[in-house]
């Protein structure tokens, strides 16, 4: 059997990781022409498509992304090699790259990740935050390591990616404690004209909670909307209303912004996610914060 050109992979891979052969030539010092020859003598050699034309950006086929992975891995492992061979000290930092979909609650992100900064061997964790489709775009081209979210990947995504679920848990109402043992009495109809701070309309949680109050028909006054839950709970702080947040880091929102809890909403019920490429989860960090996510954060909540 006729062996891989390893140069003509290494171009592949940068092309792929770079997002195109503009900047993989800038990376590698070659022309866009000389690139893009290098990279259909590998698909001849292969007999298959590594890539297609996306607009005017190129993206991986399927058959792309598999030889992507092995690539990927193959130029990890003779990394490794050379740091082995010229001496690399030994417990160098692992990188977790890490996409959070900004819809996720910072508190939640925070206790979901970490447990990666706890791993024996010492973990250098990236956190990129953005919009889910950006981020899972990201993730399709092995720019993250895992994608964090509260929801799935869609039927139908062009990404193959796998949903590892971490656990689901209950929305509870909170408010500074004046407001809290005004409306905790009599809950949930207490809330008919209550001061309260909601997500955005576009986001999820904000269309469950307005359907919520429908179905017990109460109406309360609006003070604020928020696309970040953060904003919205430094607000919720000062007073400014009563406002939602997830029952899994109800302990730790009433200690970090001085409130207490309202009331839990049972109904309605917030999932989140860990996305990866591959089925198996392999990176240990990764492994660390699902295990811990499922056991203890969620773990409760479930009645596990």
């Amino acid at each position: 059997m006729r062996p891989i050109n390893f140069n003509h992979l290494l171009y592949f891979w940068t092309v792929a990781r770079e997002g195109g052969l503009v900047a993989a030539g800038k990376v590698l010092h070659l022309s866009h022409p000389t690139l893009s020859a290098q990279i259909r003598t590998l698909e001849a050699r292969l007999g298959q498509k590594l890539f297609t034309k996306a607009g005017r950006k190129l993206a991986l086929t399927e058959t792309g992304r598999l030889v992507y992975r092995y690539a990927d891995e193959m130029f990890t492992l003779g990394r490794e090699m050379v740091d082995s061979v010229q001496g690399y000290t030994p417990g160098r930092a692992l990188t977790l790259d890490v996409g959070v979909a900004d819809a996720v609650p910072k508190l939640v992100v925070r206790e979901l990740l970490a447990p990666a900064l706890s791993l024996n061997e010492p973990v250098r964790l990236i956190c990129h935050e953005g919009k889910y489709e950006r981020l899972l775009a990201d993730l399709s081209t092995h720019q993250l390591d895992v994608l964090i979210t509260d929801a799935p990947v869609p039927t139908g995504s062009a990404v193959r990616a796998f949903n590892h679920l971490l656990g689901e848990c209950a929305i509870g109402l909170f408010a500074v404690a004046p407001l809290a043992r005004k409306y905790r009495r009599g809950f949930p109809q207490s809330l008919q004209d209550a001061p309260i701070l909601l997500p955005m309309e576009q986001l999820t949680l904000r269309r469950a909670l307005q359907q919520w109050f429908e179905t017990h028909r109460v109406r309360p006054r609006i003070v604020a909307e928020f696309e970040d839950s953060a904003l919205l709970k430094v607000f919720g702080a000062q007073g400014a209303g009563v406002f939602p947040a997830p029952m899994a880091v109800a302990a730790l929102v009433c200690r970090q912004y001085d409130v207490q809890l309202v009331g839990e909403i049972k109904e309605i019920t917030e999932r989140f996610y860990a996305i990866s490429i591959e089925r198996r989860l392999k990176h240990p960090a990764v492994v660390a914060i699902t295990d811990r996510a499922r056991r203890d954060l969620f773990g409760a909540q479930n009645g596990d």
